[in-house]
């Protein structure tokens, strides 16, 4: 495969207190009275404060095993935008346990991430999932936040390229492990090519946008918002758009923290459950979240998230999501992505840990 180099700059508590008058007259009765009543409110006092105790328990975040959850955010992966502008999660978890937050520019440096023991969880494409565990990254697949049309062939708009036909000899951007990637070699499939008869220019997604901007590269695999901003201040074309060549939207846990700490796997899908809930029922807050966070203008943001994601999608990672991904396997193994069938199929088989989704999607309809 030919690859080019780029460089390119990448709670206040309020107390109440209770105060009583009583009289100098019928001492004898008074006192009896007041003696009667004060054990009575006593004994209220008691039972309230009992009631509060069990009240403040039973809401209390159960003992989840860990200090700590680590979880990526990214740009192209709304839910998380709205779980960490929402706080949910922090909420779920209570005090004693830190929820920290990385960003992530892409499905590749996300499973560097992972791999790296920077974060538990990671937000990537379904193809780059099994692509790192395939290679040895220690990761499982336990929910489905979307199904996404994230990707396609970018040219500039003056570019004679209409087709995957016409990507023969050019210069391609892409970052390698990710779903433009792969959406890339499953194109040039199609049109009986190979990664032989295109040069590919291993490209962070941004990076990729700016050399074509530039006329660095004939064309870009880009990826949402990113490509939709592209289209709209670039006038940058899409020529190639197949969204059935395209993973799902994703979210993985490191292996070991799964299954050391099942308490909290399930505390976080149920708030991304909570979460991709939400966005269906808030399309205009969410389209000003995404926003902010990319960066872009509104209608870029409305336009990736009610044209290009299909968010009534079942979390539970399964036959579906495993019908797109057995059709990847074979192009990432000639591609050379990944060392044999053998190693892809065994991924493929391992990949998917459904029952922490299950349980979090009846938590989540329970919470409302």
């Amino acid at each position: 495969m030919n690859r080019a180099p780029l460089a390119l700059v990448a709670l206040v508590l309020a107390g109440t207190t209770l105060t009583a008058c009583g009289s100098d007259d019928g001492a004898a009765a008074d006192e009896a009275t007041g003696a009667a009543g004060g054990a009575a409110a006593d004994a209220t006092q008691e039972a309230g404060d009992a009631a509060s105790d069990d009240a403040s328990a039973a809401a209390a975040p159960a003992d989840l095993g860990v200090d700590e959850i680590r979880l990526d955010w990214a740009t192209y992966n709304p839910a998380s935008l709205v779980l960490k502008e929402q706080g949910w999660l922090e909420e779920a978890v209570g005090d004693d346990v830190t929820v920290t937050w990385e960003f992530s520019a892409g499905s590749a440096p996300a499973n560097e991430l992972l791999r790296g023991d920077v974060v538990d969880f990671n937000s990537t494409a379904g193809a780059a999932a099994l692509l790192a565990r395939a290679n040895g990254s220690p990761l499982r697949t336990v929910d489905v936040l979307a199904q996404p049309e994230w990707s396609a062939i970018v040219v500039g708009p003056d570019s004679d390229i209409a087709s995957a036909e016409d990507l023969a000899g050019k210069n391609i951007a892409a970052l390698s492990g990710t779903d433009p990637y792969f959406f890339l070699l499953q194109t040039l499939d199609s049109a009986g090519l190979s990664v032989d008869d295109v040069q590919i220019v291993d490209l962070p997604h941004a990076d990729g946008r700016l050399a074509l901007q530039q006329g660095q590269v004939d064309a870009w695999a880009g990826l949402d918002p990113i490509m939709a901003d592209a289209v709209t201040t670039d006038g940058a074309e899409l020529v190639v758009r197949e969204p059935d060549r395209l993973s799902y939207s994703v979210l993985n846990v490191r292996e070991d923290f799964l299954e050391e700490s099942p308490e909290a796997v399930e505390v976080v899908l149920t708030q991304y459950e909570r979460a991709r809930r939400w966005i269906q029922d808030n399309p205009e807050e969410t389209v000003e979240i995404l926003a902010a966070a990319a960066e872009i203008d509104p209608a870029i943001a409305e336009q990736v998230l009610t044209e290009r994601t299909n968010f009534d999608v079942d979390p539970v990672p399964g036959e579906e999501l495993a019908d797109v991904l057995s059709r990847v396997v074979p192009i990432v193994v000639q591609g050379g992505q990944v060392a044999s069938q053998e190693d892809a199929d065994a991924a493929l088989e391992e990949l998917f840990a459904p029952e922490p989704v299950t349980a979090a999607v009846e938590a989540a309809a329970s919470e409302g």
